[in-house]
């Protein structure tokens, strides 16, 4: 019986962590319909939802081929980690898109992929954790991330939809996120920031789509729907406003170790999504920010930041590209099977 294709292979490697490059493309084309890119806004959404499609295939062909086995794979070390973290981003990744159509002026689809993230959302939940009080890398922020991307969805769909209750939902799940963000950094290994290849931007990306959803929670708010009394929307300003600076300087602290300690071979890591990530969900926090507390010149940061992070994500697009390439061309995978 004949092996894997190369591609199949390939793929098998790259799944786990294909949900950060959907989060990435989903985020920047959020930031780009905040700063008045519409049409380049819709090609990269596009782009996410290809990305996200053969995702979910990928997640659902793994789910169904496990079948009876769940149970027992769930006895394997580490591995009850590894789906859970999987199933996270995939929630984080489908809560972006729904807000990218949600902006798009899609509100049925947005709710739509809504439901499933929930759903999807409370599977963690049922895991046994397995790693006790071992430090974990960037990857401990996925709660964080995946709870603050449904937030983010549901006050942008409560605010298009004038649905009260949504708001409130989204706002406990905005500071559920918050307490979720503490239990990660107390469990996250500091290491990383001066060897993590990646993934140890989920850190300031985490706290960057926090900040998103307290700007969301607050635009949500009209004289018709009256969610937040004075008080309420003080609390939620400054709350915003401190989170939008925590993420403004953890990426500074994050930035300064990568040079101060260069990674070997920093382009050529599928962790590398989260790091666009991190830079494309700061400058969308910028921008929605400042739209929500009327800050003009924290707009042009904000597009600054996102076109750095469109840059970033050029760069690792093609590196993704050519890795593909280089890996199912036949002869490159024979000559790297005989080094």
């Amino acid at each position: 019986m004949p092996g894997p294709s190369p591609s199949t292979d390939w793929w098998a490697q790259r799944a786990p962590s294909a949900g950060a490059a959907v989060l990435a493309t989903g985020t920047l084309s959020i930031g780009l319909d905040l700063a008045g890119y519409g049409v380049l806004s819709r090609i990269v959404l596009g782009l996410a939802c290809a990305a996200w499609l053969i995702l979910a295939a990928d997640l659902t062909l793994r789910l169904l081929s496990a079948g009876t086995r769940w149970r027992a794979y769930t006895e394997v070390p580490g591995l009850v980690d590894t789906v859970a973290t999987t199933a996270l981003t995939t929630v984080a990744a489908t809560a972006v898109l729904g807000t990218g159509f949600s902006a798009a002026g899609s509100q049925a689809l947005a709710a739509a992929l809504l439901v499933p993230a929930v759903l999807l959302w409370l599977v963690p939940l049922a895991l046994p954790a397995q790693d006790g009080e071992r430090r974990r890398p960037g990857t401990v922020f996925a709660r964080c991330t995946a709870t603050q991307g449904l937030a983010v969805l549901g006050a942008t769909l409560a605010a298009a939809e004038s649905a009260a209750w949504l708001a409130r939902a989204a706002l406990v799940l905005f500071w559920l996120g918050l307490v979720l963000y503490v239990l990660a950094l107390a469990r996250f290994d500091v290491r990383q920031v001066a060897e993590g290849r990646g993934d140890h931007w989920l850190a300031a990306g985490a706290l960057a789509i926090s900040a998103l959803a307290g700007a969301r929670l607050i635009s949500s708010d009209s004289a018709q729907l009256y969610l937040w009394n004075v008080d309420d929307r003080g609390v939620l300003r400054q709350v915003t406003v401190v989170l939008l600076v925590l993420t403004l300087a953890c990426c500074a602290v994050l930035l300064a170790a990568e040079f101060l300690r260069p990674r070997p071979r920093p382009r050529t890591d599928i962790r590398r999504w989260a790091t666009v990530f991190a830079w494309a969900k700061t400058a969308t926090a910028a921008l929605a920010v400042a739209a929500a507390l009327d800050v003009s010149w924290l707009d042009g940061a904000g597009e600054v930041l996102l076109w750095v992070a469109v840059a970033a994500w050029l760069g690792i697009t093609a590196w993704a590209v050519a890795s593909a390439r280089a890996y199912v061309v036949p002869g490159r995978v024979r000559s790297r099977a005989r080094r």
